[in-house]
């Protein structure tokens, strides 16, 4: 399910004509680090891997939108920075990817 959920959000992100080919391509690094990351994650804590993954796939969503909605993808984001909360100790490569990806994904949407 996580596999599939990281699959959507590479084509999205790469179908998206809204992302410079940059920013496509630093997003889809990031995309690749969770993905190895949650996996790492879901061994021990496996809905909140699953929370990650979908918060991460709805944010992808709200910020490529072709009329980006400021206030969906801000409480998006804000979902996605909460769902790895208590795993900066445990996870901290994780923390990192996810907030990378949070403020790329926010930088987008302005």
């Amino acid at each position: 399910m996580i596999d599939d959920t990281i699959k959507k959000i590479e084509a999205q992100l790469q179908s998206s004509e809204a992302i410079p080919a940059e920013r496509r391509r630093e997003l889809l690094e990031l995309l690749a680090k969770l993905k190895a990351e949650v996996a790492t994650l879901s061994q021990t804590h496996g809905d909140e891997a699953r929370s990650i993954a979908g918060f991460t796939q709805v944010s992808a969503h709200e910020a490529t939108r072709e009329t980006p909605n400021p206030e969906l993808l801000d409480l998006s984001l804000q979902g996605l920075r909460s769902s790895v909360e208590g795993f900066e100790k445990t996870h901290p490569k994780l923390v990192q990817v996810v907030n990378s990806i949070s403020n790329t994904l926010s930088n987008l949407g302005i």
